[in-house]
């Protein structure tokens, strides 16, 4: 009887569930997905759940194909050399090959006070404790949303249709992603809620305490609830257990996805930097990179030379309370464009772009192999090309 090639996958998010379904298309594979949570967290939606509009959670059996193991647990090392992920419990899962998909968390980049005074929503956690938080708030109280990207957006927006008062500092420019005609819709619409959006270089933070927000121009910001969503970093496992990281965390890897520093082991989603050029942390980027992942351990298992990743992103959604939204279109290298829908039906793609990564990893979990992702960016593939001429990306010498 053949023997099983044991596949462990650290992380059950999007990226995570995805490369683990994809997995399965082979008998002889068997997947253990490792993760903190018995419950499947909709990343997308967290500020709902601050809002009361969504619980951002499903179980796993909507997911997650029959055949992974679930083991609830955290990683706190992998032991490289031993092919083996310690666990928080004592114990420990073997691996012959290891994908690495936990995924990212708030930065606070040193604030002082940031870490102490300001909340997240970040996490499924940081989530349920800030809404126990607002939900205990007199309702006129002053609220700060700290960060201008879409979470900082989202956030803002959600508790404004609720009636909050909202303060959205950006720290620099509101919506730095978007195109600026796009960044005019998403002002418009913040401006609908009563949002009081302070940007430009003066607004970012100095200093965060219980009751206030000190800016780096001297402003200083009444502050009953602040909620801290200015910036991401990956987790600090793969730097603690000894493997080779970018300067926020990510695990340093080829474009093939597979660690520079190990061929057993593959990276992907917000924890993956290919040739130290990551794709923005998103989604949408976790779940092409979940499948490219899983098909660079089959093919390295099949003794097959792995394909280079060359998908791309084209697109990023912002929701603005309940009824409307942007829908910001990009070129395929995820370069903002002008085009970009506005309004309710913004909302409409907005909540469609939220149910489709569920439905696509519930089709992957049923018909492994089946995940397609058509958009190439060129750009992409010229720029590592580039780079390997002139001697500046790292590639690994396949045997």
């Amino acid at each position: 009887m053949t023997e099983s090639i044991n596949v462990v996958v650290i992380g059950g998010g999007y990226s995570g569930v995805m490369a683990a379904n994809r997995l399965t298309q082979r008998a002889d594979v068997a997947v253990t997905l490792i993760n903190p949570r018995a419950d499947f967290v909709e990343r997308v939606r967290l500020h709902q759940l601050v809002g009361h509009t969504h619980d951002a959670v499903r179980d796993f059996r909507d997911v997650l194909a029959e055949r992974v193991r679930l083991v609830v647990d955290a990683a706190t090392r992998i032991d490289a050399a031993g092919r083996a992920v310690e666990l928080a419990s004592g114990g420990a899962v073997a691996y012959d090959y290891l994908v690495y998909a936990v995924g990212s968390e708030s930065a606070s980049a040193g604030v002082p006070g940031a870490a102490e005074f300001a909340h997240t929503t970040a996490s499924l956690e940081g989530a349920r404790e800030l809404r126990a938080v607002v939900d205990r708030t007199p309702a006129a109280a002053p609220i700060t949303v700290v960060g201008g990207g879409p979470l900082g957006i989202e956030t803002a927006a959600e508790l404004a249709e609720r009636g909050r008062a909202v303060t959205l500092v950006c720290g620099g420019q509101l919506g730095p992603y978007l195109h600026p005609s796009g960044r005019r819709s998403v002002a418009a619409g913040l401006a609908t809620l009563g949002v009081r959006v302070l940007d430009g270089p003066g607004t970012k933070v100095a200093e965060v305490t219980h009751e206030s927000v000190r800016l780096v121009d001297g402003r200083e910001l009444a502050s009953t609830v602040t909620i801290w969503t200015a910036g991401f970093a990956a987790s600090d496992l793969a730097a603690r257990s000894g493997l080779s990281v970018d300067a926020v965390g990510r695990l340093l890897a080829d474009e093939t996805l597979t660690s520079i520093d190990d061929e057993r082991i593959v990276g992907t989603g917000d924890a993956v930097s290919p040739s130290g050029m990551p794709l923005r942390m998103s989604c949408q980027a976790a779940l092409p990179l979940g499948s490219h992942a899983a098909d660079t351990v089959l093919s390295r298992i099949a003794g097959d030379r792995p394909a280079e990743f060359t998908r791309g992103i084209a697109a990023m959604c912002v929701s603005l309370g309940r009824g409307a939204g942007v829908f910001q279109v990009a070129r395929f290298d995820d370069t903002a464009i002008r085009l970009h829908v506005p309004g309710r039906l913004g909302a409409v793609l907005k909540e469609a772009a939220c149910t489709s990564p569920i439905d696509q990893l519930a089709k992957e979990s049923r018909k492994p192999g089946s995940h397609s992702w058509i958009v190439r960016d060129s750009r992409r593939v010229g720029r590592v090309a580039a780079q390997r001429a002139a001697g500046l990306v790292i590639a690994r010498e396949e045997g």
